[in-house]
């Protein structure tokens, strides 16, 4: 379990950190050009998703979506398209949402605290904490996977845990105990700092770290044995699908919003609704993903219009080759298009 003995040294484990995130921080969009509209977005797209992919999608989403009024007045389908390759598209379905309502407040009534803002779609205590400690210096403390590990190696801590998120019930008084009760956002930026650029899961760069000297694990050599997660176990999945041409047009699948995960995308439609039996001839395509615990093998069959029932179900679309640029898709269904179109 955490130890005390950091919280007692939190004045001088403060001093450190924020000292190396002064000289040390990565230039970053949202951090260079402040606002709570910024932050909000990237605390959204940041969620599961590496900064270096990223940023690319930040910069092109305030050109087109500048502020929460506009975002508020795109259609779902414009979002969506918007946050095409992203993933974990609920994200960009709770944000859009939450343009809603934050444009319909005055903004001197904005809410300030966290515990205000878990009333947002699409907003938990981690995103609570970082929009309001950054935004309005409301002393909230972050805890995710990067705050886990690092607190893990520095109390040494060798207890068993599910996930992270168990793991983070743990930290949470501890964390916030930590927390630069002056410079709530920049402390914890610095800690999401910490973990992304020296405290990695692996190998991590203890002789670089700000925070050395608190390192029990680092004292211990037990640095990279810790934190201990439970791994995470695999489902192995086998989907088929259709690629099905007619001219120039391509037959499609639109996500019904009743469906739990990627409502609203299109994508290559399954062959049970279409009434296909599995070929016994090999696939036009074979691609692999990971979706949460799954891995899953997507097999493409390719069919002629002629195999289809007279009355395709609902949801199904024939689409203009022309016209595929203009719908959203997840980011594998858009590369797998392109790539048959080529071939």
């Amino acid at each position: 379990m955490p130890s005390d003995n950091l919280a007692k040294q939190a004045p001088a484990f403060r001093a450190a950190l924020i000292d190396w995130y002064d000289q040390n921080a990565r230039d970053l969009p949202w951090r260079s050009a402040p606002s709570t509209y910024g932050t909000v977005v990237s605390e959204f797209m940041l969620q599961q998703t590496q900064v270096k992919t990223v940023l690319p999608y930040f910069d092109a989403w305030l050109k087109k979506y500048p502020n929460f009024k506009q975002l508020a007045t795109a259609s779902e389908e414009q979002v969506l398209k918007s946050w095409e390759g992203l993933g974990y598209y609920s994200r960009a379905r709770n944000l859009h949402k939450l343009a809603k309502e934050v444009s319909e407040i005055p903004e001197s009534e904005l809410p300030t605290d966290s515990k205000s803002w878990l009333k947002f779609p699409g907003v938990g205590p981690y995103a609570a904490a970082a929009i309001c400690s950054i935004s309005f210096d409301d002393p909230s403390a972050v805890v995710d996977g990067n705050v886990v590990r690092i607190l893990s190696r520095i109390t040494a801590d060798e207890s068993d845990y599910k996930n992270s998120t168990d793991a983070a019930k743990s930290y949470r008084d501890l964390v916030q105990e930590l927390l630069n009760p002056e410079r709530p956002g920049d402390h914890n930026q610095a800690m999401m700092e910490l973990g992304a650029t020296v405290c990695h899961k692996q190998s991590p760069n203890c002789l670089l770290c700000p925070v050395r000297e608190f390192c029990k694990g680092y004292a211990e050599g037990i640095a990279e044995e810790v934190p201990k997660l439970a791994k995470t176990k695999f489902e192995d999945k086998s989907v088929n699908r259709a690629w099905i041409q007619d001219g120039k047009r391509v037959l499609l699948h639109k996500i019904p919003d009743s469906a739990k995960r990627m409502k609203g995308l299109h994508e290559l439609p399954e062959l049970l609704p279409l009434k296909l039996a599995t070929p016994k001839a090999k696939p036009l395509a074979k691609r692999k993903r990971s979706i949460t615990r799954y891995r899953i093998t997507e097999n493409i069959y390719k069919f002629s219009p002629a195999k289809l029932p007279q009355q395709l179900p609902t949801d199904y679309l024939w689409v203009e080759h022309s016209k595929l640029g203009e719908l959203p898709f997840s980011g594998p269904h858009r590369r797998w298009i392109t790539e048959l179109l080529d071939d």
